[in-house]
């Protein structure tokens, strides 16, 4: 299932402005250097910078302000660019998706902490219900979640933690894989599946309330 909402394909093109100004800086006076940063700057605006709407739209999401996202996407492709030379062919958006990770975390972790709330992983409910289904199965959670309409559903993810909002995110807006996930947030897919089951079920909980 994906998520189709309104400005998830949202792009400031300022902030890739900003970044390709920032990765272009060559060295002066040392060629091996210089040749070494425009191949790192080919291999960057390769495998990177096709991947910055989602960057931006995973931002958004979890920072809960599309101004704030730009620092972090920023911040992301900073990082990025510096382990360019790491990042296999068809790696990029895995890869960008983690650093923007990774710097939004820290974002909150500076300027919203209590956004940060650790969910208790696998309760007794999400250990039945990983049994019942195979990985990237559709979910009747999944299927009543895609008929909500947008503005309503947006309301709800941005009112989840941060854990399970990523997560609905990554796989329901991104339609990533699993395994893709389990790439992007470091977690085990067992930890990924938990994750979706109950914040599906904390999204049709505030769905529910909001339509009544």
């Amino acid at each position: 299932m994906t998520l189709r909402l309104d400005d998830a394909a949202t792009w400031p093109g300022n902030v890739a402005s900003d970044v390709a100004g920032d990765v272009a800086d060559l060295p002066p006076g040392d060629v091996g250097a210089g040749a070494r940063t425009v191949d790192a700057a080919d291999r960057f605006a390769r495998l990177i910078m096709p991947h910055l709407g989602d960057a931006h739209t995973l931002a958004c999401w979890i920072t809960g302000n599309p101004v704030d996202a730009e620092d972090v996407v920023q911040e992301a492709c900073l990082r990025a660019f510096r382990v360019i030379a790491t990042i296999a062919e068809g790696d990029g958006r895995t890869r960008m998706l983690a650093a923007v990770r990774s710097a939004a975390l820290a974002w909150l972790r500076k300027y919203r902490p209590e956004m940060l709330v650790s969910p208790d992983e696998f309760g007794a409910a999400e250990r039945e219900r990983m049994k019942c289904f195979e990985a990237d199965d559709e979910t009747p959670e999944a299927a009543l979640i895609a008929k909500t309409d947008a503005a309503s559903l947006k309301a709800a993810i941005a009112a989840l933690p941060a854990p399970f909002r990523e997560a609905i995110v990554l796989r329901d807006v991104q339609d990533l894989s699993y395994r893709e996930i389990a790439d992007v947030t470091g977690v085990p897919i067992g930890t990924v599946m938990s994750r979706l089951a109950r914040g599906r079920t904390r999204l049709i909980r505030m769905i529910g309330c909001r339509t009544r």
